[in-house]
């Protein structure tokens, strides 16, 4: 992926790990359109930077995804890049007992239907533009499951697996990466922002434009500290992981 000179559109741009990446972005040379459900944070992440762009839509409700779809590739005819960044995570407590699932099914509609839904609405317009890539934020908890946060744990191994179909389907015409965020300090749950056992979030941006930087890029984008999670089945410590990562297993 070239780093400077796109038309970047990254989902869930007002806040957390897709605002920051949207400033690293546009401090390379590159035009950034930012999205969500709600003006305010947009605006705001926006400041006074040119050739930052915001729109809304909400990527839980179909017609809304492809209403926005046609208008972003309406205004931002050159958009080549989607960062599908947005998402929920729902604290549900160990599914060992029958429980209201409102949670689990919203975190399914937010982080798996959605960046199904705008890649397929975009993936017309991205398959015939030069340059093309498609960036999906999956987690290390999608090798390594938090068991307190199933269904978000779960979402995120989906998305790892429909990456690497997407990307094997696009091969030769779309670029496609994977980024593999740790825990990071973000409003994505309460008191996550302040965690100290937890990256933070700039240092998690410079080390992932660091990583776009390399030529070529990696397919998987992973930061310090990331790979023990990434390759703990692959090395044969995936239980000693999941014990260390989840300690009231116990």
């Amino acid at each position: 992926m070239k780093t400077t000179g796109n038309t970047i559109l990254i989902t869930g741009g007002g806040t957390g790990i897709g605002r920051a990446l949207a400033h690293r972005f546009h401090d390379l040379g590159n035009t950034v359109i930012i999205a969500g459900r709600r003006m305010q944070p947009l605006v705001e992440a926006i400041g006074d930077r040119p050739n930052i762009h915001a729109l809304t839509f909400d990527m839980d409700d179909a017609a809304s995804v492809a209403a926005f779809a046609e208008k972003l590739v309406a205004e931002h005819p050159s958009v080549n890049v989607l960062f599908n960044s947005a998402g929920i995570m729902r604290i549900e407590g160990p599914p060992d007992r029958f429980r209201d699932l409102s949670d689990a099914e919203a975190s399914i509609t937010t982080n798996l239907l959605g960046p199904i839904r705008v890649t397929n609405a975009l993936i017309g317009h991205l398959a015939r533009t030069p340059d093309a890539v498609i960036v999906n934020v999956s987690s290390g908890l999608a090798f390594v499951p938090l068991v307190i946060a199933p269904t978000y744990s779960a979402t995120k191994a989906a998305i790892h697996s429909y990456t690497e179909s997407l990307r094997a389907a696009l091969k030769g015409r779309v670029e496609v990466i994977e980024l593999v965020p740790p825990a990071v300090q973000t409003d994505l749950t309460p008191g996550q922002k302040t965690n100290e056992r937890f990256m933070p979030l700039e240092t998690f941006a410079d080390q992932v434009i660091a990583r776009f930087q390399q030529t070529p890029t990696p397919r998987e984008i992973l930061v310090e500290g990331v790979d023990f999670m990434r390759n703990a089945e692959a090395e044969g410590r995936f239980d000693e992981t999941l014990a260390a990562l989840n300690p009231f297993l116990a």
